[in-house]
């Protein structure tokens, strides 16, 4: 299979791009920055703006997947930025015929038990705020649309660098704790879960969630 992976030199982008290269598809890494990338067997490193958004429809036409792993923590308005590029990828997606976009999304629109969401926690973190609420806003508009094929996958409340062990759970809406009340992946993990989804879709126009 052939991959457009979005941000595929970020913390969750690199552990997708490798993952999707160990099972052998190939990747073409869309990045601003090639240089971050090493050349290797099956990769293909593209270096563009996804605000380009003319560009990027000329290179996503005729691909099956497209994943959208790319963030704003770079920005000065992480938020903005990062819905406005949404908008690109999405326009360039639609325009392009995509079969299906799956995007990197965030922990903070699941529900807890309650019913409230995770961002709207009094103790939700400041530093989180403006990339959660861009991410909640995307996953709005997927939600009301119907151009695209999608899928939106949240990580547990903790993402963090490890290694995949590829043991862990599947769930929807809702926030996944473990027995302790702790919810945790490592990005090895979560690359595991959307490559599953991405070879064999169990989620269409969906959000799901993955979680120890």
């Amino acid at each position: 299979m052939e991959l457009v992976i979005l941000g595929a030199s970020g913390f969750i982008g690199s552990a997708i791009t490798a993952e999707a290269l160990s099972r052998g598809h190939q990747v073409i890494a869309v990045v601003s920055r090639p240089e971050r990338l090493e050349p290797k067997a099956g990769l293909t490193v593209v270096g563009l703006d996804i605000n380009d958004t003319a560009a990027l429809t000329a290179l996503l036409r005729g691909k099956d997947v497209v994943i959208s792993a790319f963030s704003g923590h770079a920005q000065q308005d992480v938020k903005g930025y990062y819905v406005k590029a949404f908008q690109s990828v999405f326009t360039a997606a639609s325009t392009a015929k995509v079969g299906r976009l799956l995007v990197v999304g965030g922990a903070a629109t699941l529900t807890l038990p309650d019913g409230s969401r995770l961002l709207d926690s009094p103790d939700f973190p400041a530093e989180y705020r403006a990339t959660a609420e861009g991410a909640a806003e995307v996953l709005q508009q997927l939600r009301s649309q119907s151009t695209l094929s999608w899928s939106f996958l949240s990580p547990a409340a903790d993402i963090f660098p490890g290694e995949k062990t590829g043991s862990f759970r599947l769930g929807l809406d809702a926030l996944l704790t473990d027995s302790q009340g702790n919810s945790r992946i490592s990005n090895g993990d979560y690359a595991v879960a959307m490559l599953n989804e991405a070879e064999q879709p169990q989620h269409s126009n969906q959000r799901f969630c993955v979680a120890y």
